[in-house]
């Protein structure tokens, strides 16, 4: 059996694939998960290359760094689209919830699902893509609040990101991302919404967005998202890391499927501020009238 065909082989390969996807999806460098995982940077450089034969202990360290579920990173087939979000909703169901989607499942009826209502919208796009100048600029423009969830989620808890992460880690960061998005949603006004670049890799939080507000993906060239983040002298989590270029690449080619999800794409590279934010404007005019008509709210102008 040669090596093309060697199904142990395959297997390294497409689990290396998968660790590499998920910690760029978490935006999370290979140093940095070095060195929450306990685990060597040159280690996980062999286990992303399929070259390193690792244990199911370590397998479940680089998992835990990252705040992942262990069976993500197994190769297994490709699954459903949404199987991430059923799966996690399946965890937090009650025995009856439970009950009726075997229901559903097996053929039983359901009521017609209702229409999550209208809270905005919302921003998503990595680090640098505008979404905070541009965001309040929209705001100001058609009188709604503006939201940082960021900022949401330190004020509640009394704590910065960073602090945060240091503390509780990615899957407890994610957890509060959740309950201050939830809190925000049950204010029952429509605001603008900037969210942070990692919602995406949590299937729940990102579905909630996707169903309750107009999404729109802010896009713009890597380059010029890193010119940006080096102008706010913010890099984490890649700082001092000489290839932070390469790991933003590689963090927006796992990610793109998930922003492509948005409702609308707003793509600002080579633009001004002030053109980027004329685009972001124009591009949110049908949907802006239209929830003003089905929701009863006031008719704005833009």
């Amino acid at each position: 059996m040669t090596q093309d065909n060697d199904p142990e082989t395959g297997f390294l390969e497409q689990l290396g694939q998968r660790v590499r996807t998920m910690r760029a999806l978490r935006g999370m460098s290979r140093k940095v998960l070095a060195k929450v995982s306990g685990i060597s940077e040159r280690y996980i450089a062999q286990l992303e290359s399929g070259k390193g034969n690792v244990s199911i202990v370590l397998l479940r360290r680089v998992s835990n760094a990252m705040g992942a579920h262990l069976e993500d990173l197994i190769p297994s087939g490709e699954p459903a689209p949404d199987w991430a979000v059923i799966r996690d909703l399946l965890r937090k169901a009650s025995p009856g919830q439970i009950a009726q989607a075997k229901d559903v499942l097996a053929g039983g009826s359901a009521a017609a699902p209702r229409r999550a209502s209208f809270s905005g919208i919302a921003l998503i796009g990595l680090r640098g893509a505008g979404k905070t100048t541009l965001g309040r600029m929209l705001a100001k423009k058609i009188g709604w609040s503006f939201v940082e969830l960021n900022k949401e989620i330190e004020e509640q808890n009394g704590l910065s990101v960073a602090e945060i992460i240091a503390l509780y880690g990615q899957e407890g960061f994610r957890r509060m991302e959740q309950a201050a998005l939830t809190q925000l949603l049950a204010r029952k006004e429509p605001m603008v919404l900037a969210t942070g670049g990692g919602i995406v890799s949590e299937p729940l939080t990102f579905d909630l967005i996707l169903s309750s507000f107009y999404t729109i993906w802010l896009k713009a060239e890597p380059e010029e998202h890193m010119a940006r983040v080096r102008r706010q002298g913010d890099l984490r989590p890649m700082a001092d890391d000489r290839s932070a270029m390469a790991e933003l690449r590689n963090i927006l080619v796992s990610r793109e499927p998930l922003y492509a999800r948005a409702s609308a794409v707003v793509d600002t590279a080579g633009l001004s501020v002030d053109a980027a934010a004329a685009r972001l404007i124009d591009s949110v005019r049908p949907v802006l009238q239209n929830e003003a008509r089905s929701f009863g709210l006031r008719s704005v102008a833009v």
